[in-house]
């Protein structure tokens, strides 16, 4: 018979898989063993199992499981790779599962391994004769980096549910609309020599002054021309993130870097945003020709918007008790949006616990979370 665990001994398993994303290769890990541990649960209550390896990263998978036959139905999504933490600011082994207080500490548990614990609980009770439609489970790679497990899914499912919940922690309230994202690098070219003779070079740190002067001009026009009054953060944001240049102070400057975000309102498109900068960098790129670029650091992930009028936002608002929001943070929304379905982001836990030291999943959230799932399962499957 099934030898499947509890909610709490779930969990525990689930943290205790490490699958951290990083661009530092010192810091990436994997996730083959936590996507292996899902399939083996999955597989014992007669989910069809598709795992598949994301290409261009490192040793990572998705994993797509099916429940049922038939078009429509749902999609319970969330990621299974958790960021980096800092050893020092932790109170207990992030891996271990410390309950206490009312509440599960540990990695992963909110942001978002802890969604997935919730589904095998809500699923142990379904067989497929049970079901009219499908319900489908996705856990997928490096979301916590480049989304590349979303990318790599969309482009390569034909599944077509009728509606998608993505479990991120919104503490259980109706996510339909999140900014977008986007990083870039900005570089400027000098040329070094003596600090004794400046005319004998070019310094990239006074031009990249020149360039920061142009880029905060740019943050005031997006906050006078774009707003969004769904969002605590209403205008579309460009952040100077981290700054590198010259390597002594009797040498000329030969080359400065800034890194930039900007996080873009649902509407508009990223090559809008990226005319924007490149407009503003413009007058300097013709002032020192060949010494100002800029490219992508990261793929961009879109905004996210669904329609408030739609069945899923009235169903999760009423089950939930919470009226729909917006959020400025990403999530793998609106990447799962394009495959046609209805799709809101709505899980256990807080933003706040994310990706901080001592992350924990309150008590408080279980029953709740419990009983927004067999909802959904019962209104788009049975």
């Amino acid at each position: 018979m099934k030898n499947l665990p509890d909610f709490t001994d779930s969990l525990t398993q689930l943290i205790a898989s490490a699958s951290i994303s990083s661009t530092q290769e010192s810091w990436d890990q994997g996730n083959l063993a936590i996507i292996q541990l899902l399939a083996t649960w999955f597989e014992q209550l007669d989910f069809s199992i598709d795992i598949q390896a994301v290409p261009g990263t490192r040793n990572k998978y998705n994993l797509l499981a099916k429940l049922g036959s038939g078009e429509g139905g749902l999609l319970l999504a969330g990621h299974s790779d958790t960021v980096p933490f800092d050893e020092n600011r932790w109170q207990s082994d992030p891996f271990k599962i410390v309950n206490q207080d009312n509440k599960f500490y540990g990695l992963g548990t909110c942001d978002m391994k802890g969604f997935f614990a919730f589904i095998l609980q809500a699923c142990k009770s379904l067989t497929s004769k049970q079901l009219k439609k499908p319900l489908y489970i996705l856990a997928t790679a490096d979301e916590e980096t480049t989304m590349a497990g979303a990318r790599f899914f969309i482009q390569n499912k034909d599944i077509k549910p009728d509606v998608a919940i993505i479990g991120e922690p919104t503490n259980l309230v109706p996510v339909i609309m999140h900014k977008g994202h986007m990083s870039h690098r900005i570089t400027i070219q000098g040329e070094s020599g003596h600090s004794s003779k400046p005319s004998l070079g070019v310094n990239a740190i006074e031009i990249m002054h020149q360039v920061i002067g142009q880029l905060m001009q740019l943050k005031e026009k997006l906050a006078h021309n774009y707003s969004n009054q769904a969002f605590d953060v209403k205008e579309p944001t460009l952040n100077l993130g981290a700054i590198h240049g010259g390597d002594n102070a009797n040498r000329i400057c030969g080359q400065c870097v800034l890194d930039i975000d900007m996080r873009a309102l649902p509407g508009m498109a990223d090559s809008e945003l990226i005319q924007l900068l490149a407009e503003s960098l413009k007058p300097l790129a013709e002032k020192y020709p060949n010494r100002v670029f800029f490219a992508e650091l990261d793929p961009s992930s879109p905004s996210f918007e669904q329609n408030k009028s739609s069945d899923l936002v009235s169903l999760a608002q009423e089950i939930s008790g919470h009226q729909c929001c917006a959020v400025n943070y990403a999530t793998e929304a609106p990447f799962i949006q394009q495959l046609g379905c209805q799709t809101i982001v709505l899980g256990p836990g807080s933003i706040d616990q994310a990706h901080q030291p001592n992350e924990f999943l309150a008590h408080s959230e279980i029953d709740k979370t419990d009983v927004i799932l067999a909802k959904m399962i019962q209104r788009y499957c049975l």
